[in-house]
């Protein structure tokens, strides 16, 4: 019976329920039970057949929680999704053992047409958090998947601004993994606070900047409301985490900021420089010490001979 269901063979579980005593909520010993595996590869012939059986329990969950809509909403399979949220015995809003709802999973797998389906269904709560406090809206922001964040965003009880256990927003997982699109869409918003920070007070922008993500970086910039100089707990701006990382070119775009502070001293009195010294990245220091000339911050002389140069930066200018 379980093979049949998950290979959709719809007539032989017919021939088998046709029998007397055949239990169609057997599970396997990962607590899969037909409907599960039918649901999970989308074989719609074998549910119909599971789903006329009159003892049916279609929302027993497996060893990790997932429940046959759950499986459904992850793979995409949007009829057996249709159905499965048509029936009044079906929770839409069933936990796994990580506190992931169908949505959720639906969301993170960019499942468009899922998510519409789900979004349409008064009783589903967009905002649920996953054990960490992810939010399916985290969750698509985090994995680049724009029109998902759309959907959800076009939802009257979504807020974009949510964030999880360690305060991190869906801008902020989308300036961190590079998501371009994303960040464009939710910047759009004018109720998006560009600026909200994690536990370690660090901002979209400057995690952007860590991560080395240009394209990001100047999406931000080019927010009226963002602050390129916020520091986190350790003193860190977004330059300073750009030096330190050896990502020259968000250093090149921060620096064409007029309010970008080019001495920001961390926590322990290092700036850029002294950041991307101790760390080896050698064109970092040559576009900082470049910028620094250029702008007749710092003296020519010293480097004129070998004898007079410094052998740290900070030597040159105390606490950068």
């Amino acid at each position: 019976m379980i093979w049949a269901a998950k290979n959709g063979h719809g007539a032989f579980l017919k021939v088998l329920f046709d029998l007397s005593g055949v239990d169609p909520n057997l599970a396997d010993w990962c607590g899969y039970t037909p409907l599960s595996l039918a649901a999970r590869y989308g074989n719609e012939g074998a549910m119909e057949v599971l789903l006329a059986q009159p003892n049916l329990e279609p929302d027993l969950s497996d060893l990790y929680k997932q429940t046959p809509l759950s499986w459904a909403a992850e793979k995409g399979h949007e009829g057996v999704v249709k159905t499965l949220l048509n029936r009044a015995d079906v929770n839409p809003n069933s936990l796994d053992w990580r506190g992931r709802t169908p949505l959720s999973w639906a969301a993170e797998k960019g499942r468009e047409g899922v998510v519409k389906l789900f979004l349409d269904q008064p009783a589903v709560n967009p905002n649920c958090g996953d054990v960490v406090n992810r939010t399916p809206l985290i969750r698509a922001a985090n994995f680049g998947h724009e029109l998902v964040v759309e959907l959800l965003l076009n939802h009257p009880d979504v807020d974009p601004n949510f964030a999880d256990n360690d305060r991190q927003t869906p801008l902020l997982w989308a300036a961190a993994t590079g998501q371009e699109g994303v960040v464009t869409v939710l910047l759009s918003r004018t109720d998006i606070n560009p600026n909200l920070p994690d536990l370690d007070n660090q901002t979209p922008i400057s995690w952007a900047a860590e991560k080395g993500h240009e394209g990001v970086v100047k999406l931000l910039l080019g927010h009226p409301d963002v602050d390129p100089n916020l520091a986190d707990n350790d003193g860190q701006t977004p330059l300073s985490w750009a030096a330190e990382s050896g990502h020259e070119g968000v250093v090149r775009i921060l620096l064409t900021r007029a309010d970008v502070n080019p001495y920001p001293l961390d926590n322990s009195g290092r700036g850029p420089l002294s950041l991307a010294y101790r760390r080896g990245h050698t064109k970092v220091v040559e576009i900082l010490l470049a910028w620094l000339q250029a702008s007749q911050q710092i003296p020519r002389a010293p480097f004129d001979s070998p004898r007079s140069r410094p052998s740290a930066p900070h030597e040159l200018m105390p606490g950068i």
